[in-house]
């Protein structure tokens, strides 16, 4: 797939509200699920390392532990999924923190690869308490991840990072984030999905905070759902209902592990079930 300028990234989103769409922006683990997550129209895909271990049956915070280099994962995700994408942005989940990048080196290589456009995954947004702060003390903080949105804007790239509050929203807008995703915690439902989530309510609540905050700096910004127990397509239409100006959703787990786990498991009951 030819690499998608950010204008013209951004142009596409656009037509998509103005037909009364939602922008769905899909993570794929591997190449099928970019495939037909396109085919279902997808709007956006983004790759990440949480992607391959979710679709290889593990948790996808297995993507914030050590066992892999984040984003010499993404690399190799990209010779599967990039070939196979034929009209939509292709975004690459970064891990801002990573001491072992120069990232204006790295976010380079990824234009060139072929990438259109980048997200702050693994991020530190999702860890907390003392380990979260020691994080930040020894330098491998938040705003690393600001940082590389910051440089991936000045490259050029479709920006759409992963915030968490308020504050972090302020500050993802400010470095020039296109998208902001509203991230409200590990997916719930499913196999390996998340059992402590926020309710809808509360989720629309921090998601409508994020949202205000963000537009107050940058009216154009474009803010969509994800996680927590927003899990289910009826889940994002009641979002939708207790907030104003959400333009979309971003599904990972949701998008395909829900989705495999359900249709894997009812074909081979149903071959099970023949008679011989």
């Amino acid at each position: 797939m030819p690499f998608i300028l950010r204008d013209e990234s951004l142009k596409k989103l656009d037509a998509t509200l103005q037909s009364n769409k939602p922008i769905i922006g899909c993570g794929a683990g591997n190449g099928m699920s970019a495939k037909f997550a396109e085919r279902g129209g997808a709007d956006i895909i983004i790759i990440y390392n949480s992607g391959r271990y979710r679709m290889a049956g593990r948790g996808s915070l297995a993507g914030l532990l050590p066992y892999g280099d984040a984003n010499a994962i993404v690399m190799e995700m990209a010779g599967e999924v990039l070939p196979i994408v034929q009209s939509i942005p292709v975004l690459a989940g970064v891990c801002g923190t990573d001491p072992f990048r120069q990232m204006p080196v790295f976010l380079r290589q990824l234009k060139e690869t072929g990438f259109d456009g980048v997200q702050n995954f693994p991020t530190v947004g999702l860890i907390d308490g003392v380990f979260r702060q020691n994080l930040e003390e020894t330098g491998m903080g938040f705003d690393l991840e600001v940082e590389m949105i910051r440089l991936a804007h000045e490259l050029d790239l479709l920006t759409c990072p992963y915030v968490f509050d308020e504050a972090q929203a302020i500050a993802m807008t400010e470095a020039g984030a296109d998208v902001l995703v509203a991230h409200m915690g590990l997916t719930t439902k499913g196999s390996i999905g998340a059992e402590t989530a926020l309710t809808l309510e509360k989720a629309a609540e921090r998601i409508q905070a994020i949202h205000d905050s963000a537009k107050k700096i940058n009216p154009s910004i474009l803010i969509l759902c994800h996680g927590g127990p927003i899990a289910e397509p009826s889940d994002v239409e009641k979002i939708f209902e207790l907030t104003n100006g959400i333009a979309g959703f971003f599904g990972a787990s949701s998008i395909e592990r829900l989705a495999t786990e359900v249709a894997i498991q009812s074909q081979v009951e149903q071959f099970k079930a023949t008679v011989i």
